[in-house]
């Protein structure tokens, strides 16, 4: 090749490169064939999704459907038997949650545990000791690098409340506040971790209308202010399908129907079998 075609071809996988990179471009996330037995019971059969970067992708199905057990084994808290995780094109399967956590995956759990004796803001500053290089022992001792990194930590858990609607709770302690604030302050922590996919399970858990409604638009901003792309579980189907860019159906651990909403939700199968009479009147 000429000195002029090898440039050319240096330009064109270069900017391969960079478009590969760029907010909804394509795929920052792909699991394939997760599959998870316990004992004799396959909880997740041969499962693949995938999760377009700038998108917000909805699980679905029935109770004991797999969703939560999919989430822990590619979010590193469940060893699958077999399957691959990526994030933006690299192999994750073999690091640990904290690991992954580094690399910019993020999750929230469906029973929320945060450090209910310290305040909001101080249970956003716990959650970034794990991408901090002076580590949680420095900061506790006060080292010069410690204290440089938690004041930074302390700022960016007060941008993160401020950005939720709640920077008004900053100093009180988490476990006194109302069940809808501390949903928040547990999405407040997996943002602290700067990911650029976050994992909600079941956010809306428990909460009425009007905190369902400001939650959909937050996860809206999470996603249009932030860049972060959002993979949820939920079982608020009229949530999820206001909400969610693309939709995956589980049952029995293997996913049965995906697509838009429009089109899951017309599924016959998904409709009479997985949402129900109720949900098909919405």
């Amino acid at each position: 090749m000429s000195d002029r075609e090898l440039r050319l071809a240096d330009f064109e996988r270069r900017l391969g490169d960079f478009l590969q990179q760029r907010p909804g471009s394509g795929p920052i996330f792909r699991a394939d064939g997760i599959t998870v037995r316990f004992g004799g019971v396959t909880a997740c059969d041969d499962v693949s999704i995938e999760v377009n970067d700038g998108q917000i992708v909805a699980l679905i199905g029935p109770n004991g459907a797999g969703k939560t057990t999919l989430f822990n084994a590619v979010s590193g808290f469940t060893a699958p038997q077999s399957g691959r995780v990526r994030l933006r094109g690299r192999d994750i399967s073999a690091l640990p949650a904290h690991g992954r956590a580094r690399l910019g995956m993020a999750r929230t759990f469906q029973q929320m545990h945060p450090f209910g004796t310290m305040t909001a803001v101080e249970n956003l500053v716990t959650a970034q000791h794990v991408r901090l290089r002076s580590g949680f022992f420095a900061c506790g001792l006060g080292l010069p690098l410690g204290r440089s990194e938690d004041r930074a930590a302390a700022r960016r858990a007060l941008q993160i409340l401020d950005f939720l609607d709640i920077a008004d709770y900053a100093d009180r302690v988490a476990s006194t506040l109302p069940y809808g604030i501390q949903r928040l302050i547990e999405i407040g922590r997996a943002l602290a971790l700067r990911p650029s996919l976050l994992l909600l399970d079941e956010p809306a858990a428990g909460m009425g209308p009007e905190e369902t409604s400001e939650l959909a638009a937050r996860i809206r901003r999470l996603r249009d202010d932030m860049g972060i792309t959002v993979l949820l579980i939920e079982h608020d189907i009229p949530f999820t399908m206001a909400l969610a860019d693309y939709v995956y159906v589980l049952d029995f651990g293997a996913v049965i129907a995906e697509g838009v909403p429009a089109a899951v939700r017309n599924d016959p199968e998904v409709k009479a079998a997985y949402l129900g009479q109720d949900a098909e009147e919405e």
